[in-house]
């Protein structure tokens, strides 16, 4: 077992740019100057994931029925296909572990 730190947490410098607080970061021990135990967790719920655009070719019927069950759920075909997207990937991932 790890035995609780006794010295004091080392100050955060100040930067000039974030450049310089990444490459500070890229290189610096953490653990010196947080205290991970006391950490509390936080949350964005504002923040939007990135999103790439892409081109996709799909058949036509299906593209038609996709459209259809978007439509009965009074909700975007494009969301409801990244919605789709989604569940399957985590199934695959969950039938590989």
């Amino acid at each position: 077992m790890a035995k609780p730190r006794t010295t004091p947490r080392k100050p955060i410098p100040t930067f000039r740019s974030e450049d310089e607080e990444r490459a500070f970061w890229a290189t610096a021990d953490t653990s010196e100057y947080f205290a991970y135990p006391q950490a509390t967790r936080v949350a964005f719920p504002n923040l939007k994931p990135s999103t790439a655009t892409i081109s996709l070719r799909l058949p036509q019927g299906l593209l038609d029925e996709l459209k259809v069950l978007a439509n009965q759920r009074d909700v975007p075909y494009q969301s409801l296909l990244k919605v789709y997207l989604a569940e399957r990937i985590a199934a695959e991932r969950r039938a590989s572990a």
